[in-house]
């Protein structure tokens, strides 16, 4: 239905309906709909009729809450995490559109905090995200603009200039979140310096067995044998590349677009003395010289690929494959059904991972089956996605002080919060972490490093190749 302008609500109007439902006028009103809460703060009366307004039901159950003057309004239930307002205007920052920007400027900014479980209070405010009325959100509208104003400091966030996915701007893109300090992702990251989902086998026992055994999982879903040439596409600060080197006698080359994965991971190779066997190069998949790999590998690079790039990139991985070879492509996939581009947006795009993008794994399946790729084996890691981000948030947490000496009182708390998202993100399903393994078959049909069953991946031991 068209309002015209004379049947079109006037604004007033909707200011009345929203002092009589909510009383945000009257410090008497607010301490009604608030029922005990008491404060000599005019806003802290105003931001507690706030809270309780966004959360309905949910307000003070399983979450305490501490404002900046004092003032504590405890959990009703088990307490899962305090939710900290820390500034007069800090709800005002937060929940003026757009809120999935808005909401995670705010955290970074340290005007808002969350004291406990950071991934239950996402889960608090997804709730919350799920169920928006009209009604509710004109009135905390109201209600927000009762507030003063926030001052934010200067924020790291990205800004990236030029066509999307072009070479320029995916260095760009790539740097603003693997370009931090290394010794911030030592903060939380396992002591191989593995940055994607870890393999929580039956024996693994904590978060650097699960990385090793991560790795040697797929490499042996490759079948990599002693000897053969291996390409590891976002090699990172070279994990794996170390590891096929060391424990399987391969000879790989390693290409990232970071200036710091670049460094580390050539530091790292030298004081294993893997020179003859290992190098990295900071190369884009689209830059590489023409030359032929026995296995490819690909590990938590293909969420920075983009949608309208897949088909180059699995043509790429294709022709830089010999015939009968083996490619693992191990990435995150959108599973969240309401969501159909799957591009980074809001907190996600500006402070962690610019140009970002997910699609869903049948079509990324689909893509490379017209760049002429056999699919032999597809398995989806969400859970074990959960339990490595949970190490991490708490790993960082543990850590703070080395993480803020490195990066930052900003980047401490912007990671924390993502990681924590994430958690939350493939614990519910909307994303999921597929491993595929893709096939280039020979001119008759043949995979020959392919043995018939899958024993041998759960045997820990690469199968011999017939």
């Amino acid at each position: 239905m068209q309002y015209t302008r004379r049947h079109r609500p006037r604004r007033t109007d909707v200011r009345a309906r929203a002092r009589q439902s909510f009383g945000v006028y009257g410090a008497a009103e607010v301490r009604t709909i608030e029922e005990r809460f008491v404060s000599e703060d005019p806003n802290a009366r105003i931001a507690a009729a706030v809270l309780r307004t966004l959360f309905g039901d949910a307000y003070a159950q399983r979450f305490s809450i501490r404002l900046w003057e004092g003032s504590f309004v405890p959990a009703q239930r088990e307490q899962l995490f305090t939710l900290c307002v820390r500034h007069p205007g800090a709800l005002r920052a937060a929940f003026r559109p757009p809120v999935d920007l808005n909401a995670g400027r705010a955290f970074a900014a340290g005007l808002l905090d969350v004291d406990g479980d950071v991934e239950a209070a996402v889960d608090a405010m997804m709730a919350v995200m799920e169920r928006p009325a009209i009604g509710t959100m004109a009135q905390l509208a109201l209600m927000l603009h009762r507030l003063p104003a926030a001052q934010l400091p200067p924020l790291r966030e990205a800004r990236l200039r030029g066509k999307r996915h072009s070479l320029a701007r995916d260095r760009a893109a790539i740097g603003f979140h693997y370009d931090q300090p290394v010794a911030f992702y030592r903060a939380f990251l396992d002591r191989h310096l593995v940055y994607s989902c870890a393999y929580y086998d039956d024996d693994v026992a904590d978060l650097d067995a699960a990385q090793l055994a991560k790795i040697d999982y797929t490499l042996r879903k490759l079948r990599l044998g002693e000897g053969e040439r291996l390409l590891d596409i976002g090699c990172g600060w070279g994990g794996l590349v170390i590891r096929a080197a060391q424990e399987h006698g391969a000879y790989v080359l390693g290409v990232t677009l970071s200036g710091g994965q670049y460094e580390e991971a050539r530091r790292r190779i030298s004081a294993a003395g893997l020179g003859e066997r290992a190098r990295v190069e900071r190369w884009d998949y689209r830059e590489l010289p023409a030359t032929t790999f026995d296995k490819i590998v690909s590990v938590g690079m293909f969420e920075h690929v983009g949608r309208e790039k897949l088909p180059e990139y699995f043509g790429a991985a294709y022709r830089l494959l010999k015939d009968g070879g083996l490619f693992l492509n191990h990435g995150i996939a959108n599973q969240h059904r309401a969501r159909s581009d799957g591009r980074a947006s809001g907190f996600m795009e500006r402070f962690i991972f610019p140009d970002g993008e997910l699609v869903n794994v049948s079509e990324a399946l689909q893509i490379a089956e017209k760049a002429g790729f056999e699919v032999r084996d597809v398995e989806n890691l969400r859970e074990h996605y959960v339990r490595t981000l949970r190490a991490w948030v708490s790993r960082l947490e543990r850590n703070r002080d080395m993480a803020v000496a490195a990066a930052g009182e900003q980047s401490y708390r912007a990671w924390r919060l993502y990681m924590a998202g994430s958690a939350q993100g493939f614990r519910v399903g909307r994303m999921g972490l597929f491993q595929s393994l893709l096939a280039k078959p020979t001119g008759g049909g043949q995979v020959p490093d392919l043995p018939p069953t899958r024993r041998d991946l759960y045997a820990g031991r690469a199968a011999a190749v017939p």
